[in-house]
């Protein structure tokens, strides 16, 4: 008899098999009971019918609590009623590890209790699904980026430089020397463009900001490409093709979580149509104050509310273009025609979930950025390093930051970003 995940099923209809799973949930009619089982793999039913097994074994189906963790057999058969399609007809139940009490129930929980139970939470279906399309998210980046011939480089997480807020860094101490949690690995990947011509980074990113919105995290996951004599235009088509490609994938890989998450693939669907559509910030604000929006005016950033509303005019994800150089990152480039702005853009996801990627063109003058580290009161013998990459043989290039966890959020639409990342420890409170 072979052992198989739930998975594999469809490989096995009619087949004798044997299983190790939890009960998920339970349910009986009198003489057959149903059980809801999961792997890790997937979940279906379990049919435990009294007629056809010994009298221990139905008994023993009846009474098995939530979580309990199970080996049994029994011979695979299609389900034409369930989303997944497969069902086992179980012969025989053998306990491995009980459970009693389970806290999370099939009842309805609030996120906080559900976030205190993160460490039980992820065995839910839901939270099976998100996980799913996030791990298929960090496969198709993979595959994306080694397909367009970039080089995977690590940045540091500890690190001595701020590439954009200082205000927002993790302090610590770097034995006798001052160092902060990373914000952002960018400035090193310029460094390694300048080697390697094409590259990304994937690491976790940290911001000190207190936030309980449904869309900040304090520690998240960044995808950051760098590219060597690329322009700005340049950079946005890859930005675009990116996305388009991790939809794509999800669409392909993972249909059954889509379903479980009821999630709409026709919409899903029109985001991997390429162009998205553009609209400079200067006509942004201006489509928001003709919309009733009179707490922005020209040099502010936007919050939720303007991002959602010019989401609002779109069917697909939005570039804003150019935005003001006074609230953006010194490293950004002015535009040609236009000192006050600066080439860069941030992708704006449908449906309410802000901004998933932020990228530019970087300055490579040397006297200009010098001035720019000169104007954020930033220490320039904390830079010497990244304006070295000026000094000896400098070229355009543009990069951006897609963050994980967000766009985790917006492709699964799941309606709170922290039920997209697998272990929140520095949220309101520290997690196991």
């Amino acid at each position: 008899m072979e052992h198989i995940t739930i998975i594999e099923s469809k490989n096995h209809v009619g087949e004798e098999v044997e299983i190790g799973a939890w009960v998920a949930n339970k349910r009986s009619s009198g003489k057959i009971a149903f059980l809801q089982l999961r792997d890790g793999s997937g979940f279906f039913q379990g049919i435990v019918v009294k007629s056809e097994v010994e009298e221990e074994v139905f008994q023993l189906a009846k009474s098995l609590n939530q979580e309990t963790s199970i080996l049994l057999t029994g011979v695979i058969q299609e389900d034409a009623r369930s989303k997944f399609g497969y069902e086992i007809a179980v012969k025989s139940i053998k306990v491995i590890g009980e459970s009693h009490d389970y806290p999370i129930t099939p009842k309805e929980h609030g996120t906080e209790f559900l976030m205190d139970h993160r460490h039980l939470w992820l065995r839910s279906s839901k939270q099976h699904a998100i996980m799913r399309i996030r791990n298929e998210i960090i496969r198709a980046t993979y595959n994306f980026f080694n397909e367009e011939g970039f080089i995977k480089v690590d940045p540091p997480i500890l690190t001595a430089n701020a590439a954009e807020d200082s205000t927002e860094l993790f302090h610590t101490e770097y034995f006798d020397q001052e160092a902060f949690l990373s914000q952002s690995g960018q400035l090193y990947m310029e460094a390694a463009a300048m080697a390697f011509g094409k590259v990304f980074s994937f690491g976790p990113t940290f911001r000190a900001e207190k936030s309980k919105t449904r869309r900040h995290l304090i520690e998240f996951w960044m995808i950051e490409p760098e590219m060597a004599f690329m322009d700005h235009e340049q950079s946005l088509e890859v930005q675009e093709k990116y996305v388009a490609y991790l939809i794509q994938s999800v669409l392909d890989n993972c249909d059954d979580v889509l379903n479980t998450l009821e999630r709409d693939k026709e919409t899903l669907k029109k985001y991997t149509e390429l162009p998205y559509p553009r609209i400079s910030y200067d006509d942004a604000v201006t489509l928001l104050n003709e919309n009733g929006f009179d707490d922005i005016t020209w040099g502010d950033d936007f919050g939720s509310p303007h991002e959602t509303f010019i989401a609002t005019q779109y069917d697909k994800p939005v570039f804003i273009l150019n935005y003001p150089k006074a609230i953006k990152a010194f490293y950004m480039k002015p535009h040609p025609e236009r000192e006050d702005v600066v080439l860069c853009a941030d992708l704006i996801a449908p449906e309410g979930y802000g901004e998933i990627v932020g990228g530019s063109e970087r300055e490579v003058d040397f006297d200009a950025l010098s001035q720019r580290i000169k104007d954020f009161g930033l220490k320039e013998e904390d830079y010497a390093w990244y304006m070295d990459l000026r000094k000896y043989g400098s070229v355009p290039h543009s990069g951006f930051g897609l963050g994980l966890e967000r766009t985790v959020t917006w492709i699964s639409g799941t309606e709170h970003i922290r039920e997209s990342i697998p272990f929140p420890r520095l949220l309101n409170r520290i997690y196991p």
